[in-house]
């Protein structure tokens, strides 16, 4: 159970509130995830997070697919349930395959990854358990990707870094829908 509440449209007291929860409903999937609506407790910084997460996925060169395999590698290094479970249909949609979603954790034991693939899985799970990360871990991401592509991987594995803190440390529940 979550620590803080989860609101609801019902919640928002002005009608820049209403605002927010009109964003959340026109960005984000119907029912709004729990994420979401436990942030709503925070108005102005859900905005901002909106608006960060947005930039992440609209705005960036780096690919769909290697962008969700950075995300799910920091789910399985975290151990977030909620954070796998939401974006492995982000995956899907960005043609990673259900045998690749079943084998993200333990993907270079694999053989269903290409080299890129690889260094982007492994650049993330070593960011996300030790923080630094090795030269030859980083020079085998940057050999498949230019300057721009290794800050946004950086920026988008540093931000599901911070996300799944935040599911922690305020327990966001998974959604019933995203149970198996």
């Amino acid at each position: 159970m979550s620590r803080v509440p989860s609101l609801s449209r019902d919640h928002a007291a002005s009608a820049d509130h209403q605002s927010l929860w009109d964003r959340l409903e026109a960005e984000r999937k119907v029912p709004t995830a729990n994420i979401f609506r436990t942030l709503a407790n925070a108005p102005v910084l859900l905005d901002a997070f909106l608006s960060y997460a947005n930039a992440l996925r609209d705005g960036s060169k780096l690919s769909p697919k290697l962008r969700e395999l950075a995300i799910l590698s920091v789910g399985h290094a975290t151990g977030s349930e909620y954070e796998i479970a939401h974006h492995q249909s982000h995956g899907r949609k960005a043609g990673i395959t259900e045998e690749q979603l079943g084998a993200v954790a333990s993907a270079e034991d694999s053989g269903l990854f290409n080299e890129a693939e690889l260094a982007v899985i492994a650049l993330a799970r070593e960011s996300t358990t030790h923080v630094h990360v090795s030269s030859a871990t980083w020079d085998a991401a940057a050999a498949h990707l230019d300057d721009q592509q290794m800050v946004e991987l950086t920026l988008t594995i540093a931000w599901y870094n911070s996300g799944v803190r935040v599911m922690g440390l305020l327990h966001i529940d998974l959604e019933d829908s995203y149970r198996k």
